[in-house]
C-alpha cells in the first residue's frame, strides 16, 4: 500500500497566535458578564413547577380522615424498579365507617432510593389513595431515612378532596338495601 502526501496549507499569523479564538471566548464571557442573573437562591427561591410535574409519591386520605388505601396491592405490582411495598392488614372491627372495606395497609413503604418518579402508581390506583406531589427535594443521611414509612406518606400527602365519595355512596346503596 502507498503512502500519499498531503500537502498542508500553512497557518497564517493570525492563526498561529491564537488571537480570533481569544477574542471569540473573551466575547462570550462579556456577554455573560452583563446578562441579567439566572441564580436562583436555593432553598428561599425555588423554580416554577410544571403543572403536570410528578413528584414525591404520597399517600392521602378522604375528606373524613379515613384511609383510602384499601391495599389492593396494584402499585406494588406495577412499579418498574419495586420501590413500593405493602402489607395487608385486617380492619379493626371498632371502625362500622370502614365495614365496606375488606383490608387496609398494615405497612406501606415507599424506598425512595428506587423510585423513578414515573407515575404509574397513581394511575393504577383505583381508590386514587396515592398522588405524585410537587414537591421534588428528598434528601436524608442514611438509607433508612430515605424509605417513606405509611405514617410519613400520610403526613406529605395530607386530606384531598374526593369528587365522587365511592364509598359513601356503596355503603347508602347497602344500607338502603338492607332496609328493605
Amino acid at each position: 500500500m502507498a503512502v500519499i502526501p498531503l500537502e498542508r496549507k500553512p497557518l497564517s499569523w493570525s492563526e498561529r497566535t491564537y488571537l480570533p479564538q481569544i477574542a471569540a471566548g473573551l466575547k462570550t464571557t462579556l456577554k455573560h458578564l452583563f446578562a441579567p442573573n439566572v441564580t436562583l437562591s436555593y432553598p428561599e427561591e425555588r423554580p416554577a413547577i410544571p403543572a403536570n410535574y410528578r413528584g414525591v409519591p404520597t399517600l392521602v386520605k378522604d375528606p373524613h380522615g379515613r384511609e383510602k388505601c384499601v391495599s389492593c396491592q396494584l402499585c406494588e405490582f406495577v412499579c418498574p424498579p419495586k420501590a413500593i411495598r405493602i402489607t395487608p392488614g385486617e380492619i379493626p372491627s371498632d371502625q362500622p365507617d370502614r365495614a365496606h372495606v375488606e383490608k387496609g395497609p398494615q405497612a406501606f413503604d415507599i424506598d425512595m432510593l428506587r423510585c423513578i418518579y414515573c407515575g404509574l402508581c397513581q394511575e393504577v390506583c383505583p381508590e386514587e389513595a396515592i398522588f405524585l406531589q410537587n414537591q421534588y427535594s428528598m434528601t436524608g443521611y442514611t438509607r433508612e431515612e430515605m424509605v417513606n414509612h405509611k405514617d410519613r406518606l400520610y403526613e406529605l400527602g395530607g386530606t384531598l378532596p374526593d369528587q365522587h365519595f365511592k364509598w359513601d355512596k356503596k355503603k347508602a346503596a347497602a344500607e338502603h338495601g338492607n332496609a328493605h
